[in-house]
């Protein structure tokens, strides 16, 4: 038999075999893909109902135009999470329901650092968002936005967490650290509305995008949210106390850790200072890496942040330092942001 016929056969073989083959990888694919419309589907129907429209009105006299956004559900007597930079001026806020009903809402409190805000809509028996843990979140990882882009209620988009620990300047201009980047599409109007993991639950609050890039889109996490919510609805505003630096997380090497008896493996370094500071004032530079304040240790800029809501402000703290390979305690007073009218 002459010899291209051999090969003729032989790939006519190779063919045949690889038809089972590749009709199986094509099922995976299928069945891959069904798994991930099934995922998407679920949270929309499961969710969708506690995203509401925000339209705000500018204050009578004023000429700073209204804008409009996104919010989610959070209690059932209508309070809900938006973005400060949503309602900052508004005169009068319009809630829009997803069952087409308009009522009122009124800021009950807000805070331009973190760029969120409480709203309570005037109406009751309203379904509700889950919020879940933006701690343990990895790059990777599936999310859901659901939103009002540009007015189109209820537009659900998917995509995934693009990277964690970002520090983003707000609307506000005010520098927020650590948030959520996503490549889920987000545009105008987006802002407000929640950023859900694949089981539903609420990971954090969209808050921004780049307009001149595509698929670099931001979210607040939503365990910075849920700490400082008590206060909003208490006091209108969150007391914190400041030390005048910009951080972020970043690892302890092992040998330091074991040399100065550290259980954590992880700390804050601090990246920029703000001159006359607390933190300047206590003798902190830029490279220290925060260990602990306040006896508490710190571990990420959300301990950070978190311990700094809750010690006093004006009353000296213990803060632990790592700088090089040498342990420093240092005191630091922290001030109190003013509040802001933004």
């Amino acid at each position: 038999m002459p010899p291209y016929v051999l090969k003729l056969i032989h790939d006519d073989e190779d063919s045949t075999a690889s038809k089972p083959d590749r009709s199986a990888a094509e099922s995976r694919e299928h069945e891959a893909l069904d798994a991930y419309s099934r995922v998407i589907v679920a949270v929309a129907e499961s969710l969708g109902p506690a995203v509401v429209n925000l339209r705000a009105e500018g204050r009578a006299g004023e000429r700073r135009p209204g804008g409009s956004g996104s919010g989610f559900l959070f209690t059932p007597d209508g309070f809900l999470l938006t973005n400060h930079h949503v309602v900052r001026g508004a005169g009068r806020l319009r809630v829009r329901l997803k069952d087409g009903r308009e009522v009122d809402g009124q800021v009950v409190g807000a805070d331009p650092w973190t760029d969120v805000a409480v709203v309570q809509a005037q109406a009751t028996g309203l379904p509700i968002a889950v919020l879940g843990a933006s701690a343990g979140l990895r790059v990777g990882q599936l999310v859901v936005a659901i939103g009002s882009p540009f007015g189109f209620d209820s537009t659900v988009t998917a995509g995934v967490i693009s990277a964690l620990g970002r520090t983003l300047r707000s609307i506000t201009g005010h520098l927020v650290d650590n948030v959520i980047q996503t490549d889920a599409a987000l545009n105008p109007g987006n802002s407000g509305g929640p950023l859900l993991d694949s089981q539903g639950r609420v990971i954090g609050i969209n808050t921004a995008v780049i307009q001149s890039a595509q698929g670099i889109c931001f979210a607040i996490p939503i365990d910075m949210a849920k700490r400082i919510i008590p206060q909003l609805m208490q006091h209108g505003r969150v007391i914190r106390g400041y030390l005048g630096l910009h951080g972020r997380d970043v690892p302890i090497a092992r040998h330091l850790a074991r040399k100065f008896g550290r259980d954590e493996e992880n700390g804050v370094e601090v990246i920029a200072l703000e001159g006359g500071g607390p933190a300047t004032q206590a003798g902190m530079s830029e490279g220290d890496v925060i260990l602990a304040l306040a006896d508490q240790p710190i571990t990420s800029v959300d301990d950070l942040q978190k311990r700094l809501a809750e010690i006093p402000v004006g009353i000296p703290a213990e803060i632990v330092l790592l700088r090089g390979d040498r342990r420093l305690v240092r005191y630091v007073v922290p001030g109190e942001y003013p509040s802001l009218e933004l």
